[in-house]
């Protein structure tokens, strides 16, 4: 089965929907997003990224990614979330991986367009659509930190940004935070719209965990076509592991012990895939 490519992501924006994008450390998180995503028919993303590697190891991980990308029976992407070194960028490429994100946020604007758009030209040659961020969004992705909103992204800068990377897609900070929010956030969507409206490309939202339902769903309406879920999956696994260990099952196979890690995984993942890509009425977003 084929990957998730920029054209899809064009054409979910075009629709009004949204591909999530899963961050995943091991094989069961993996084995559940995958089962969630047949189960629904649903597209969906791996994202094997960069602050996973320094748990797992980048080539064990991507490989295993790669592997259930090419078992699934519908399209799943590989996506390297995250990257701030092009060298790791390239490494991923190699591998085969389908999409990449450059996280060039911290960087001055004229440095950052320089090595996005290098980013860019490598990816396009090996097929592979690129995901960039120009004001970098607050918190931390591997922990569910209480983090609060940093700086917004700014529609003029964005599209010039754009225009001079020629990038795939977009991740933009409109009060979404990595994790779970300090406070209840409002998203700022009278900025989203106008952002989707001056840069014409699918637009990114991480730390879609923390969001409410209906602010997510806004949040696509006006052209997000693809979602970072990541809490919700590493709570899953957390929860399955803590249950195991206030009552273990008898005997010692590896199939009963991590068994309710998976099945975990994979209604998180589904509960997240029927709220932000399932089949009907749209939200309007009312902006403004």
């Amino acid at each position: 089965m084929s990957g998730v490519d920029a054209a899809l992501l064009r054409r979910l924006r075009a629709e009004g929907r949204a591909v999530v994008g899963f961050s995943i450390y091991d094989l069961e998180q993996g084995i559940g997003v995958v089962r969630a995503a047949e189960a629904e028919q649903l597209p969906v993303l791996l994202q094997a990224g960069s602050s996973a590697f320094r748990y797992a190891g980048r080539e064990p991980l991507a490989q295993l990614a790669l592997a259930l990308a090419r078992e699934a029976a519908v399209p799943v992407g590989v996506h390297l979330d995250h990257a701030t070194d092009p060298a790791e960028v390239d490494a991923c490429l190699r591998l085969g991986y389908t999409s990449v994100m450059f996280d060039g946020s911290a960087l001055p604007f004229g440095e950052n367009v320089r090595l996005t758009r290098a980013v860019v030209a490598s990816a396009h040659r090996a097929g592979a659509w690129v995901e960039a961020e120009l004001a970098g969004i607050a918190g931390d992705e591997d922990e569910s930190s209480e983090a609060s909103a940093g700086a917004l992204t700014d529609p003029a800068v964005a599209a010039r940004f754009v225009a001079e990377t020629g990038v795939d897609a977009l991740a933009v900070a409109v009060g979404n935070v990595h994790g779970i929010p300090a406070a209840p956030v409002a998203l700022d969507l009278e900025r989203l719209e106008r952002i989707a409206q001056a840069v014409g490309v699918p637009l990114v939202l991480h730390g879609a965990s923390g969001l409410p339902d209906a602010e997510v769903q806004a949040a696509i309406a006006l052209g997000v076509a693809k979602l970072n879920v990541n809490t919700e999956l590493r709570r899953a696994l957390r929860g399955a592991l803590l249950a195991l260990a206030a009552d273990p099952p008898a005997g010692d196979g590896i199939a009963a012990l991590l068994g309710g890690a998976i099945e975990a995984t994979r209604q998180a993942a589904r509960d997240k895939l029927l709220a932000f890509t399932a089949e009907g009425p749209t939200i309007a977003a009312t902006a403004g």
